[in-house]
């Protein structure tokens, strides 16, 4: 299924958009010098993340999914699996798990949550990306291996 068009307000219409990496990238990865700055990052943090064996949704929600030409970012929510340990990485890898290292190492947002210990629904977590700072709802992709 193709990512939909944006509506008025520059956004991809409300709910969750699943896409390939190379689709998101065709869609998304183009266009300014910081535009793709930030698609570089977004494949290196795809990359590591991947090579944990341990993801189980990778979320992209924010500037970067929008019409707007200069992302200052990426932002992502990744929801890992129950056997996920943050201890068991080391350097890059182990740096995308601090908020604070990952935004000053990849220049990215990065939230996470283990899918075992997690004290919330997480599909209620992930709707909950879907709304903008002014309260007004927008779309979000996931990143999956295949479109179902």
């Amino acid at each position: 299924m193709p990512i939909p068009e944006f509506t008025q307000t520059g956004d991809l219409p409300e709910g969750v958009h699943r896409a390939t990496l190379p689709d998101v990238l065709a869609r998304f990865g183009n266009g300014s010098p910081q535009r793709r700055d930030v698609t570089v990052r977004l494949q290196r943090i795809h990359q590591l993340t991947f090579a944990t064996g341990k993801i189980d949704r990778f979320i992209i929600y924010g500037s970067y999914i929008t019409a707007k030409p200069e992302p200052d970012d990426v932002d992502i929510l990744l929801v890992m699996s129950e056997k996920f340990d943050v201890n068991d990485y080391v350097g890059e890898t182990r740096a995308l798990f601090s908020h604070i290292t990952a935004h000053d190492r990849f220049g990215a947002s990065i939230f996470w949550v283990n899918q075992g210990t997690s004290f919330t629904n997480i599909e209620d977590l992930i709707a909950g990306w879907q709304t903008k700072r002014d309260l007004t709802r927008r779309g979000i992709i996931e990143v999956t291996e295949e479109v179902e």
